[in-house]
């Protein structure tokens, strides 16, 4: 099977953990060598978050028990990179 190396999540989250806490708790689990969080929205209760995640091979189940342990949901996958490289993302004209 084909490891994961990057994935762009869309997560809910309560204001604790910060962001800090929760990239730690994420950043330290098997296969992951980097992560980034980044703040979008904050509302009354919440915060909406983006977080980027790369590694060798990244278990999507041990993320999402990370972050469900942290209070958070995930809204959505926005991106997912797989296979034996990163591929990054070109400009197409249909993109402009």
């Amino acid at each position: 099977m084909t490891e994961i190396k990057r994935l762009v999540l869309d997560v809910l989250k309560p204001h604790q953990p910060t962001i800090i806490e929760m990239s730690r708790r994420i950043s330290v689990l098997k296969g992951v060598s980097g992560v980034n969080l980044t703040l979008e929205e904050v509302d009354r209760e919440t915060e909406s978050v983006k977080i980027t995640i790369e590694g060798n091979s990244i278990d999507f189940e041990s993320i999402e028990e990370t972050i469900s342990d942290c209070g958070a949901v995930i809204h959505s996958v926005d991106s997912v990179s797989a296979g034996k490289q990163l591929v990054e993302e070109v400009e197409t004209p249909q993109d402009r």
